[in-house]
């Protein structure tokens, strides 16, 4: 028979496991009913309240490089503190509170205070880190992040020393809101390259077509020079950033789906030793303004090209000052222009190389000699001669600078005006190379049809030696220079060599310009062009050459002086010049240099080339023994 106590026993445990299973259930359900309907509402209204926010991600920008791979622009890491403020809210309301002295505030004064009290917290914060570089923001400045751009991280201390940077990470973990990010800046090793570099500028817009984008972490484009002719190629692919904000406009979640592609490099032609040494040799002169161009004579490729006074692109990063900016607008020379291709200037006896050949070509015996007799008369108007009178042939004449010798073949012996300019035509004088979109000037050349204009003889003998109506550039005259040197081709000019992934494993995808493009030939007997090879040769060689401060033992430079009058009323001043090239035996490299207010061609210009032919020289030598 069963036991009554027994079975009372096995039902109490049946009642109370039964028990727990309900009250499990009850919980279970009172949960659900929880999440579904009381918090539903919460979670409509957060989803009514939330929403998302493209942010474009600028790419790590190319550099620009030298021949030799030596950075002349590029991007370097740029340690940064940023402030989250969602993260800062309740610091921000706690230091509100703590502000208040119980008086009524005017909506002017709250909203002052506001501004106030966000900046005095984050001050404090960074003050915590224990770091050498305090906070780089102005309240206003903070006011306009957290009005317009609040969802993202706000710079509050740039460019951190690498001792910061290890400060921060001491420290950071005990103060809130703040976090180390590395950023990109732009740097520029050496300013002698800075005209051709170019600089950046901030740039927040977007381009017609492409994605529209919220908000825009800091970005820039080019402003100037290879910065700006390359900037679709420097810039890269920016990256997209998905930031999901509340409807106070603070992040709430974020994410990265489209990383940034970084842009290309740009390889140029140009030696960075050599852009130097020529802007070592400039400045050495004492000049406040000039400029020198080196060429390769059988290709056109441009090694060095230096132009003086030179700003500082490192001041227009990330934006200039109002100081620095006008400080460069009112100097004087001024920095800013390129005076290697931007500037126009008289060429005066250098224009003797076209004059020479153009009457070369037209039948003149270069053997026989003219008596200079110290000035040319055109009716009562005298032209001084540079050189004592004599007997000179075309070498003697050429090597002396004798302006009596050229402008008697030009006026007396009818050689002039219309065989100079199709001479002059045929090195596109008066047209620009092409080289640097937006830094160039094409000069001044006459045409054919001025000489039916009230051209007169007094106009014939002014051309004739590089003066009246006639501009050049430093880099047509480098390009005229070499012309001659090679021969009769007339290359056009160039300075990017490629433009390559600065993932070197990708150096066989580079694009390459092509070299060595002709843009012309002249129309000159090679025996002419020899005669005035000799006499360029003589100028630098003979000991009455007005070029002989270009000499080099052992390295034939041959060369022509020029030094033309400015005649600004007020302020008469010269320009000097010394084009040439190098070797004689085998030419390779013309060098013009240009100095404004010089002394002459052979005293101020003439040295410089010299020690431009001197590191040119000391260069090849070292690459031959290598390549041995």
């Amino acid at each position: 028979m069963d036991n009554p106590d027994l079975q009372r026993h096995k039902d109490a445990r049946v009642y109370h496991v039964g028990g727990a299973l309900l009250v499990g259930m009850s919980i279970l359900l009172i949960g659900l009913w929880y999440v579904q309907v009381v918090t539903a509402l919460e979670y409509v209204e957060n989803q009514e309240t939330q929403s998302m926010r493209s942010v474009r991600v600028p790419a790590v920008r190319g550099a620009i490089l030298d021949s030799q791979g030596r950075p002349l622009a590029k991007d370097r890491p740029n340690y940064v503190v940023n402030a989250y403020l969602e993260e800062l809210r309740h610091h921000f309301r706690r230091e509100w509170k703590e502000s208040q002295s119980g008086a009524e505030l005017t909506a002017e004064e709250r909203a002052n205070l506001e501004i106030a009290v966000r900046h005095r917290v984050v001050k404090r914060f960074t003050d915590q880190l224990g770091l050498s570089q305090s906070l780089d923001l102005s309240p206003r400045e903070m006011q306009g992040h957290f009005r317009d751009q609040r969802a993202l991280p706000l710079p509050v201390i740039n460019d951190l020393t690498q001792t910061n940077v290890a400060r921060f990470m001491e420290n950071s973990w005990k103060i809130p809101g703040l976090e180390l990010e590395v950023a990109s800046r732009r740097i520029y090793p050496s300013q002698s390259v800075a005209h051709l570099t170019g600089y950046l500028r901030r740039d927040n817009t977007d381009d017609a077509g492409t994605l529209k984008f919220n908000y825009r972490l800091p970005d820039f484009k080019g402003a100037l020079g290879l910065e700006k002719t390359y900037d679709h190629l420097l810039r890269g692919q920016p990256g997209t950033r998905v930031v999901e904000v509340n409807n106070l406009g603070y992040r709430q979640a974020e994410s990265l789906p489209v990383a940034a592609q970084p842009g290309s490099n740009v390889v140029l032609t140009l030696d960075f030793e050599i852009q130097e040494a020529a802007m070592k040799a400039l400045v050495e002169t004492g000049a406040k303004a000039g400029a020198a161009v080196v060429v390769e004579v059988n290709s056109g490729d441009i090694t060095a090209m230096v132009s003086m006074p030179v700003f500082d692109p490192n001041k227009f990063f990330p934006s200039i000052s109002v100081t620095n900016w006008q400080a460069y607008r009112n100097a004087k020379p001024s920095p800013l222009p390129f005076r290697a291709t931007q500037e126009r200037y008289p060429p005066g006896s250098i224009f003797k190389i076209i004059s020479g050949l153009a009457a070369l070509e037209n039948g003149m015996d270069p053997a026989k000699h003219i008596e200079c007799r110290g000035a040319y008369y055109i009716g009562r108007r005298a032209i001084r001669d540079t050189a004592a009178p004599g007997m000179y042939d075309f070498n003697r004449a050429f090597k002396k600078s004798s302006n009596y010798y050229f402008i008697h073949q030009a006026v007396g012996e009818g050689h002039g005006f219309e065989h100079i300019i199709k001479m002059g035509q045929q090195f596109y004088l008066g047209q620009k190379t092409g080289l640097l979109p937006g830094q160039e000037t094409a000069g001044q050349f006459p045409k054919l049809s001025d000489g039916e204009n009230n051209w007169r003889d007094g106009d014939t003998a002014n051309i004739s030696i590089g003066q009246g109506p006639i501009t050049v550039t430093p880099i047509q005259m480098a390009l005229m220079t070499a012309t001659v040197a090679n021969g009769g081709t007339v290359y056009y000019p160039r300075l990017v060599d490629r433009i390559e992934s600065q993932d070197s494993n990708e150096a066989a995808l580079a694009t390459r310009m092509p070299k060595g493009r002709i843009r012309g030939r002249l129309h000159a007997r090679q025996k002419n062009l020899k005669v005035l090879q000799d006499a360029m040769y003589a100028d630098v060689a003979d000991d009455d050459g007005t070029g002989r401060r270009a000499r080099i033992e052992g390295y034939g430079v041959c060369g022509k002086t020029g030094t033309a009058e400015v005649k600004t009323p007020g302020d008469p001043h010269k320009i000097t010049w010394f084009a040439s090239y190098a070797p004689y035996e085998a030419p390779k490299y013309a060098v013009v240099v240009m100095v404004e207010r010089g002394i002459s061609g052979g005293t101020t210009c003439a040295p410089v080339a010299k020690k431009i032919y001197e590191a040119l020289k000391a260069r090849d030598e070292r690459t031959q023994i290598a390549g041995n």
